[in-house]
């Protein structure tokens, strides 16, 4: 079938204006300009600009373009991170992260729940000086509770704080003035092609790369924090980007404000909580995340008896792609992304597919 639906958590369903938006770059040469010139620029300022608006973000902190939130792991660590970094794993995504200062060699800690559960009484040791969370673990569809996110800020204001937003924002709201730094790549929420990843820094964390230049450490080359932040500065980049993923996303990110973030966010949570009904009152699914200030809105993952393939085999027939289990939980689980281009008529007719299957 052609006319598929994608409700997989990424890469996922394009936003519904990428065609049109794709359409006029080809037109616009847009894939053909410099990107040390003025249109280059005044395209990197409108993206930002309309980002830092749709994001809510405060003042004092920078929108920088990289690869991908992946390559954003790398950068924390070679910019932040002088000995050890401290990181709540609640899925594979953060725990990989937390590989990541293995392979460096830090002296980094963790505190690991077991996947599906809810983090307790949160401990952070005095030597790290860096936080890491995932606010929505993409591998389990646990949404990290707000307020705890605010006693940890409270509680730690001398350390850096990093938030992974990679499959939630702009859907639902968050305050990143509790942060210092945030990250996402752009195949998720905001329905592009992979290949594009946003940083955002404050001054601390500009602050902290430097000094650790100044004593010595290595802190990358052509994607080193200072570097990224002084040609960022001038709307540029230190290498060619991906310029066409710059142009599609400041068109989507148009597009939302146009639509209105309150109105992506209030039908982000009316799809939600479709979703998890249909988890709970369908006989052979289970929410997999029981505490439901814990659940995901955007990746919405349900255990399945005995297992998932014969569900996932019929959806696609149907026209209707949703993701399998990650790592562990690839046979028993389904992960339904509801992302802003999915529409509420979608959801409905995904929600009301599945209900049939399993009353055959």
């Amino acid at each position: 079938m052609s006319n598929k639906l994608f409700f997989t958590p990424g890469p996922s369903q394009l936003f519904y204006t990428v065609p049109f938006h794709l359409n006029n770059a080809i037109k616009s040469h847009i894939g053909s300009i410099s990107h040390r010139s003025g249109q280059f620029q005044s395209l990197y300022q409108e993206c930002t600009a309309n980002l830092r608006e749709l994001l809510a973000l405060p003042d004092g902190y920078h929108i920088l373009f990289v690869g991908s939130a992946t390559e954003v792991w790398e950068r924390l660590l070679q910019n932040l991170v002088g000995f050890s970094s401290h990181h709540l794993i609640n899925g594979s995504f953060s725990r990989r992260f937390f590989e990541f200062t293995q392979d460096y060699q830090f002296a980094s800690t963790k505190e690991e729940i077991p996947f599906g559960t809810e983090f307790d009484n949160l401990s952070v040791p005095d030597e790290a000086e860096l936080i890491s969370i995932t606010y929505n673990e993409t591998s389990t569809g646990y949404q990290f509770d707000n307020n705890r996110l605010k006693q940890i800020r409270e509680t730690h204001p001398d350390k850096l704080i990093a938030l992974d937003v990679v499959s939630i924002s702009p859907a639902v709201p968050i305050d990143f003035s509790l942060v210092d730094t945030a990250y996402f790549s752009v195949q998720k929420c905001f329905g592009l092609p992979a290949g594009l990843g946003v940083w955002i820094v404050n001054e601390r964390c500009i602050d902290k790369a430097n000094q650790l230049k100044n004593n010595g450490k290595i802190i990358g080359s052509y994607h080193s924090l200072p570097l990224l932040s002084s040609t960022g500065a001038k709307f540029q980049t230190p290498e060619t980007p991906n310029v066409l993923g710059i142009y599609l996303l400041s068109e989507v990110i148009k597009d939302m404000l146009k639509k209105g973030v309150a109105t992506i966010q209030n039908e982000t949570k009316y799809k939600a909580a479709l979703l998890y009904q249909l988890f709970e009152e369908t006989e052979g699914l289970t929410p997999f995340i029981k505490n439901k200030i814990n659940r995901s809105k955007t990746v919405c993952v349900a255990e399945v008896m005995p297992d998932n393939k014969r569900l996932i085999e019929e959806m696609g027939n149907r026209g209707m792609v949703i993701g399998k289990g990650y790592g562990p939980y690839k046979e028993t689980h389904i992960r339904i992304a509801n992302f802003p281009t999915h529409s509420k008529e979608q959801v409905e007719l995904l929600t009301d597919q599945i209900k049939s299957f399993f009353a055959r």
